[in-house]
């Protein structure tokens, strides 16, 4: 019989598997570039929204690119 001071035991593992962080240093640099060039935009006089955004198309191209090269690397040949 266990008395109330002695901690109760129970039958979970304790060497539980950790997850990762959600999100990567990509995505961080990614949205940091497109914050930047949002200011540079909305600041210079001889830049606008249209120019924002065709530098968001290509930058994500670029990205959704990097994202599948960085996955396809991973694949194992069978």
């Amino acid at each position: 019989m266990e008395t109330p001071n002695t901690p109760r035991r129970s039958n979970l593992p304790t060497d539980v598997a950790r997850l990762p962080i959600p999100g990567n240093a990509e995505l961080l640099i990614y949205i940091l570039a497109l914050l930047l060039a949002m200011l540079v935009c909305w600041i210079a006089d001889s830049l606008g929204s249209a120019d924002w955004f065709v530098f968001f198309r290509w930058i994500t191209v670029a990205y959704i690119l990097s994202r599948g090269i960085a996955k396809a690397s991973r694949v194992l040949e069978q």
